[in-house]
């Protein structure tokens, strides 16, 4: 407070000029330098003040308190593009992926610019960025060998010539019997469903009956870094901010066992697998989209490692 009335008594001219970061913002030796990203809102909605609210509004505070205190700041965003979600509003709407993705990409853009939220830079994951860096890392995973292969038995519609996405198949629920239940979900009971328990399920996109098939999908090897994540934790909690449901969380994955993870989908939409036996299939939007934050930095700037292999600065 004594510093605060000591400021205010000697008046404006005496306060520190506004630090005016050269563009592109890059990380500068001797200064702070802070990199904010807010959670990647989907591409195929509108977004209202509850999304803003959500994840960009608080991201936006902060980095006009970092600016105000003469941090050197980027603050950048975009539209999550990729995924099963992205097909079924094109499929509603007549439209191609592509086109959807345009569309409210646009739309999201000129949201947040009415909103003055303060980004750096606004972009999206559907950029050959964000193929080319997804890909060197799903390289680099299986160069060191933390991928397997595993059988996946999914359903499949003869007549689309397709598996389908949990989103694009509809039946009974085995639970509560519900007529309507998806292929993930029953909205009903409220329980999770694997799609090849549904009863009498349907392809949503033509109303054929899809038949039980087994395809070959990629996997992380999740279970070969227990070892050495186990350490790293235990001094992550000791010196990081981790609040209590997250450790909760984290120490339940590790108490039960890591398990192997899925990271490919029988999709067209989506970054294509870069491996001899599997270019028929996309990178499943969880693997593909954090990626999607360094993409994003990397259409902004070409020097983007600066900023996330970057720890001296």
């Amino acid at each position: 407070i004594t510093a605060a009335a000591d400021a205010w008594a000697r008046g404006a001219a005496t306060l520190p000029k506004p630090w005016q970061p050269q563009k592109p913002v890059l990380p500068v030796e001797g200064m702070r330098n802070v990199l904010i990203t807010s959670a990647l809102p989907y591409v195929n909605n509108v977004p209202h003040l509850g999304n803003i609210i959500g994840c960009v509004l608080s991201a936006d505070t902060f980095a006009r308190y970092c600016r105000l205190r003469n941090w050197n700041t980027l603050y950048v965003c975009g539209t999550d593009e990729y995924g099963t979600a992205t097909e079924t509003k094109a499929v509603e709407e007549g439209l191609t992926p592509q086109e959807i993705c345009d569309k409210y990409n646009a739309i999201h853009a000129d949201i947040y610019r009415w909103f003055d939220i303060s980004f750096d830079y606004f972009g999206r994951t559907t950029t050959p960025y964000q193929t080319t860096i997804a890909q060197d890392i799903f390289q680099r995973l299986l160069t060191r060998g933390f991928l397997l292969q595993d059988t996946v038995e999914q359903l499949r519609c003869e007549d689309c010539q397709r598996f389908l996405a949990d989103r694009f198949v509809e039946g009974t629920c085995p639970f509560c019997s519900y007529e309507e239940a998806r292929g993930d979900q029953c909205d009903k009971c409220g329980k999770l469903i694997n799609a090849v328990e549904l009863k009498n399920p349907q392809c949503k996109l033509c109303r054929g009956i899809p038949v039980v098939k087994p395809t070959q999908h990629l996997f992380l090897d999740l279970p070969k870094l227990e070892e050495q994540l186990e350490p790293w934790l235990e001094q992550s909690w000791a010196t990081g901010d981790w609040t209590a449901n997250a450790r909760y969380i984290t120490r339940s994955w590790i108490r039960d066992g890591l398990k192997p993870r899925c990271i490919t989908r029988d999709l067209k939409w989506g970054t294509p697998v870069p491996l001899d036996g599997f270019r028929d299939k996309v990178f499943y939007v969880w693997f593909d989209a954090p990626i999607g934050y360094l993409s994003i930095t990397a259409n902004y700037t070409d020097q983007w490692e600066r900023w996330w292999k970057n720890p001296q600065q």
